[in-house]
């Protein structure tokens, strides 16, 4: 593996387990605070965000960072015709699904903080955080496959 390469795979799994902790931590710990009435909107909306700017920056980074892994490392016929090409395409729609997610989970917990509401807000974004933390563990499941078969 070259050092460009070896750079390109480091920063992508970084930024990949930096989005993932994120997503997480904002469900697992943040969410509750709100659906308790337990903060205020002020610094809830401040988390939400550095939610938004990790993922933003992070689906960017992930597209640069992928795309070049993968016209490095795949041909089309081995993205269509193996399991490993078949888990990077998993990875790709996850990736969209987990972007999509955070944007309307975020909105939602921001348009509600705008008005200074907290419950209300939280109660709406919770599907889709929820959702968001399915989608974020199924990548990185989908990454350990992937490089297990290597």
């Amino acid at each position: 593996m070259s050092v460009v390469n070896a750079a390109v795979f480091g920063v992508h799994l970084i930024f990949a387990a930096l989005w993932a902790g994120t997503v997480l931590f904002m469900t697992y710990a943040v969410l509750p605070t709100a659906l308790n009435g337990d903060s205020s909107p002020g610094p809830l909306s401040a988390i939400t965000g550095k939610l938004r700017t990790v993922s933003r920056t992070s689906a960017l980074l992930l597209f640069l960072t992928g795309g070049h892994l993968a016209a490095t490392r795949y041909t089309a016929e081995s993205l269509t015709g193996t399991g490993r090409g078949h888990l990077v395409i998993t990875m790709i729609v996850l990736w969209f699904v987990l972007a999509g997610l955070v944007e309307v989970g975020a909105s939602k917990l921001s348009e509600g903080f705008d008005q200074q509401k907290v419950r209300e807000p939280a109660r709406n974004a919770r599907p889709f955080l929820l959702g968001a933390s399915a989608v974020a563990i199924l990548l990185l499941l989908d990454a350990g496959a992937i490089l297990g078969l290597y």
